[in-house]
């Protein structure tokens, strides 16, 4: 799969955005929050992501508090997720939330991220 453009949200709409992903390239996580969400993520630089709407969101911060986990405080569905890589923004976007995919068919490289 090639880097493709899609739209995603949460459940009611409050957070809505395009992205442009290469879905081969997604990943699972079995720290204490992924693992419990079940969340399936696509790491991208913050350009390529275009916010259509920005909220409310809530944050939540753990472990190292490098990644910022944005969800609406109204459906309780975390979008996405914002941190930093090599001194550059990236958004992690869930996977769970694009319009006309199945993350389930995909197949995501296991992070160890209850190691970190």
């Amino acid at each position: 799969m090639a880097v493709e453009h899609y739209k995603g949200s949460c459940q009611c709409g409050a957070i809505a955005y395009e992205a442009d992903l290469d879905l081969d390239q997604v990943n699972i996580c079995n720290c204490s929050r992924c693992g419990r969400l079940g969340s399936v993520w696509s790491f991208v630089p913050a350009e390529a992501v275009k916010m259509v709407k920005d909220g409310p969101t809530t944050e939540y911060l753990f472990n190292k508090r490098a990644i910022s986990h944005r969800f609406c405080p109204t459906c309780g569905i975390e979008a996405y997720a914002k941190g930093e890589r090599g001194g550059q923004e990236i958004y992690g976007i869930n996977v769970n939330c694009l319009e006309g995919v199945d993350p389930r068919s995909l197949s995501p490289q296991k992070v160890d991220g209850a190691s970190f």
